[in-house]
């Protein structure tokens, strides 16, 4: 695209990573804060893989990307820009720059570059090279950078969307590189030029950029193009309030997918970090959508709270569609090398509708289902055991020929016919729940006993009562 292409009209933001072999959680929120305010004006949401870095930007790098952002739902309006293909474009912005003036070859050496550094610090000023103003060399093809020539005196303003604004003395702004010597171009003239051509009209990111805002400003008047609005939202920060690390915890998309979170729940959560809509915390896409603006996301830190993010996704979980929950529930089972019986799909489908409202993640689900995929006989623990006194055995016998019988094998059903046992038996469910419950479950952790027998169904429910009541016979 090149300089003389018109935007795109509307609101433009874009989500610009580096490759580092994971998206990282606080990279996510950024993205999840781009696409969401472009949702909210109408706009656009583009994606652009910064990977000058050839070392580190590999294909496995580059494709946990956009694993991580496929998973959280984030997709790009238009076919994603790889930064390193435009390096033609970037140089081609500098040759632009020397002729306008706003730019010099600077033949500094290393020695003396550490030197002019020691100077500038001493004097409370940026580094300036002596080659600013000063005509060429006698072998101009001596190996050299291209500096920008920046401005020497009065301030550059960043409006910030999220700090509000924030003023920059020039004289403290260096004049950056723009191509390396071996013509390679950095970083602060590559965003510039890919923002202005991909038609970027906010930049949002994290706040550690917040004085490369400054320097890419003057970069686009030089150039005479329109400056982005900028929105540098704060870093995410542990439950201790110190910068997120591994210590934490998770930190990359794909471990919190691991660890049984869903797409939706991690949305809403990492939408809650940093900016909120009065006193609701749990919300769907729809309504973040409607709600969200960036200059609402508060400046400071936010902080990880795993007990939050249980919550959310916990409630995520219960409106999520059954079929889906069941072949999670299944994968991570399978992931995780669970011995599954050769029906575990059909046996977990029948039992998430009744324990779903008891998980907080896709892991807890694996756990609350492990009573229905017990195969019989089961092995009863030694306190169902002790509980099955000759009265118990005969009371269970009873209460298996009311279940045989039952019409309708519902949840409401069952519960009802386990009221009415009780009270002819004129009994509490003390005197026969308690075993019963370890006779279905072989005391894995359970719902309650209707739910329990809805779960495992009619045959299945029988046949375990059956196994103990013979035991005992």
């Amino acid at each position: 695209m090149s300089s003389s292409s018109p935007a795109p009209s509307g609101v433009v933001t874009r989500f610009a990573p580096s490759p580092t072999g994971f998206l990282h959680i606080g990279g996510a929120r950024t993205a999840l804060f781009n696409w969401l305010y472009a949702r909210h004006t109408g706009g656009k949401f583009l994606i652009r893989v910064e990977d000058t870095d050839r070392e580190r930007s590999t294909d496995a790098a580059v494709a946990a990307i956009f694993e991580g952002l496929d998973w959280l739902g984030l997709k790009s309006d238009e076919e994603p820009i790889f930064q390193y293909s435009r390096a033609d474009r970037h140089r081609e912005v500098v040759q632009e720059l020397l002729a306008k003036g706003r730019a010099y070859r600077c033949w500094m050496t290393v020695e003396e570059l550490e030197a002019a550094r020691e100077k500038a610090r001493a004097e409370g000023r940026a580094i300036r090279s002596p080659w600013r103003d000063a005509p060429p060399p006698a072998d101009p093809s001596a190996p050299h950078v291209i500096r920008f020539k920046g401005p020497l005196e009065g301030e550059t303003l960043v409006d910030d969307m999220v700090k509000g604004p924030v003023t920059f003395r020039n004289i403290e702004l260096d004049d950056l590189v723009l191509l390396r010597n071996d013509g390679a171009p950095t970083y602060n003239l590559a965003v510039v030029v890919d923002d202005h051509d991909m038609g970027v009209t906010h930049v949002i990111r994290g706040d550690d950029h917040l004085n490369n805002a400054a320097r890419q400003s003057l970069i686009y008047q030089a150039m005479e193009w329109a400056v982005p609005s900028f929105a540098h939202i704060p870093l995410i920060h542990g439950p201790d309030g110190a910068k997120l690390s591994k210590r934490h915890g998770a930190q990359a998309v794909g471990e919190f997918a691991d660890m049984g979170y869903i797409p939706e729940g991690l949305r809403n959560y990492l939408a809650r970090l940093g900016w909120g809509h009065g006193d609701d915390e749990v919300f769907n896409d729809a309504q973040a959508i409607e709600w969200f603006d960036v200059k609402d996301v508060v400046k400071a830190p936010a902080r990880l709270d795993w007990a939050k993010l249980n919550f959310i996704n916990s409630q995520h979980l219960r409106q999520a569609d059954d079929a889906r929950l069941t072949a999670l529930t299944l994968k991570a089972l399978t992931a995780a090398g669970a011995d599954l019986p050769a029906d575990a799909e059909a046996r977990i489908a029948s039992t998430v509708p009744q324990v779903k409202e008891g998980a907080k993640t896709i892991l807890e689900l694996g756990e609350h289902v492990a009573f229905a995929l017990k195969v019989r006989p089961l092995t009863l623990e030694e306190k169902t055991a002790k509980q099955l006194s000759e009265e118990t055995v005969a009371r269970l016998a009873r209460l298996r020929e009311h279940l045989a019988a039952a019409p309708v094998w519902g949840v409401a059903e069952l519960e009802a016919l386990l009221k009415s046992f009780a009270e002819s038996e004129a009994v509490g469910f003390g005197k026969f729940g308690p075993p019963l419950r370890g006779i279905l479950t072989g005391g894995a952790q359970a719902p309650d006993l209707n739910k329990i027998m809805a779960a495992l169904g009619r045959e299945e429910s029988l046949g375990r009562l059956d196994d103990a009541l013979a035991s005992r016979a």
